[in-house]
């Protein structure tokens, strides 16, 4: 089984870097295709980025997030990243990782969730 734990995130300025990290501990993370999902406050979740399980494949949710985001994985370490680089304040949210059979940009296609981690990013 998959179990995702989320880490990296925390309290930038606009303009700075975060780079998140998502773990699975479950040991059949390389068969899954690994999503990023970000919630802002008083918003529903939206699909930032994806990876399929071979690495060979990104995908993101726009080109403005494609220009500033990028998804990568290390199956040997049985993990996926998110490097953010100039951040911006609604980019605020909470970021969750998510487990998926198939590369997809909806939630319902992921079947395993991590805890999220929080990014707040000030003005």
């Amino acid at each position: 089984q998959v179990k995702l734990v989320e880490s990296g995130g925390g309290l930038v300025q606009a303009g700075d870097s975060l780079r998140l990290s998502c773990t699975d501990s479950g040991q059949t993370f390389s068969g899954y295709a690994m999503g990023w999902f970000r919630q802002a406050p008083g918003k529903e979740r939206e699909f930032v980025a994806a990876i399929a399980w071979s690495g060979g494949g990104t995908y993101y949710a726009d080109y403005s997030l494609k220009a500033r985001f990028t998804i990568s994985r290390d199956n040997t370490k049985n993990t996926v990243y998110l490097q953010m680089n100039s951040l911006k304040p609604e980019d605020t949210g909470v970021y969750y990782c998510a487990a998926s059979p198939v590369v997809a940009g909806i939630e319902e296609k992921y079947d395993y969730w991590g805890q999220g981690t929080q990014v707040t990013v000030s003005s």
